[in-house]
Formats: structure tokens, C-alpha cells, sequence
């Protein structure tokens, strides 16, 4: 996926679409953990890394969900990576 010309990684599509969910709703609950959190360190520091364990589990960080050797350009300019040419071609599309 692309935003704002930066590449991001998605949920692993082999996700069963209840897991999917699953993981979905435990990363909105981790951030609003977060947000109330605010102010206190150790409560933040435990509400980041369930939100980070619930995007690893969703596959957007940690290990590649991929089997194709393609690199893991999460977070990266598109213009500056190997996408660059498809990159291109869809800001030039209608």
C-alpha cells in the first residue's frame, strides 16, 4: 500500500478472516490503551508493545509474510526502491 508516496506494508491475506478481526480489534484496543496511557510511562510502554505485538501477529511488522525473496521495503519511498517504475506508472494513471 501506498500513502503519501511511502510504501506500507498490509495484513497477511492468508490470515483467516476471523483471525484477521481478531488482531484487528486487539490493535484498536492497544492503541486506545495508549492514548489512555498517556502520563504514565510503564502504562506506555505496555500498551506500545501490544500494539506492536498486534502488527507483527497481523504481519505489517517482523518477519516477511511473503515467500517470493521480494525485499521488505516497508516505510520507504516508493521513488526509492525497486517499485519505483510501478510506483511511476500508477501516480501517472487517472
Amino acid at each position: 500500500m501506498v500513502v503519501r508516496g511511502r510504501l506500507w506494508r498490509v495484513s497477511n491475506p492468508a490470515l483467516k478472516e476471523n483471525e484477521r478481526q481478531d488482531l484487528v480489534t486487539a490493535l484498536m484496543n492497544a492503541r486506545r490503551a495508549v492514548k489512555q496511557a498517556q502520563g504514565e510511562p510503564s502504562a506506555t510502554t505496555m500498551a506500545r508493545q501490544s500494539v506492536d505485538a498486534a502488527k507483527v501477529a497481523l504481519g505489517e511488522r517482523g518477519p516477511v509474510w511473503w515467500e517470493d525473496g521480494a525485499p521488505d521495503c516497508n516505510r520507504k519511498l516508493a521513488k526509492n526502491t525497486p517499485y519505483r517504475g510501478w510506483f511511476e506508472k500508477l501516480e501517472a494513471s487517472p
